[in-house]
């Protein structure tokens, strides 16, 4: 379960990440591909300034949806659907939450705390755990 402070932990950070999010969603592709090279073939547009644009607006809008998790929740299950289609496994998930919170670390310098640590990685483990059970319900 993810709490208020959390919550607030999460879109406070990531306001403060927002007006690098050129530089954010490059440093996530490099890091992303650092840890997993074959992650690169899921994207076949080879466009990453176009799917970090994608990117940044999918987590803003997830993060400001935090505190109406239920609103999001079935747009959050799409996604994890079509996720499934371009190909992503289970395992993707980790590297992508790995990759995730070193671009936050890097971005956010002094301002990534353990709390913030914390906050972000329960909120990627909701969100994540949300898509990969919307496959599992698909497939059952």
């Amino acid at each position: 379960m993810v709490s208020p402070t959390q919550i607030q932990l999460v879109q406070k950070t990531w306001k403060k990440l927002l007006p690098i999010e050129n530089e954010a969603a490059r440093l996530f592709y490099d890091r992303l591909f650092a840890l997993d090279p074959s992650a690169r073939a899921l994207f076949r547009s080879g466009d990453l300034r176009e799917q970090g644009r994608k990117l940044t607006a999918m987590i803003t809008t997830a993060v400001n949806g935090l505190s109406r998790l239920d609103t999001i929740v079935p747009a959050v299950r799409a996604l994890g659907r079509r996720h499934a289609g371009y190909g992503v496994t289970a395992d993707h998930y980790d590297t992508v939450g790995a990759a995730l919170i070193w671009t936050l670390e890097q971005g956010l310098g002094d301002d990534f705390t353990p709390e913030v640590l914390a906050a972000w990685f329960d909120v990627y483990t909701l969100l994540a755990d949300t898509m990969k059970n919307a496959i599992s319900l698909e497939v059952a």
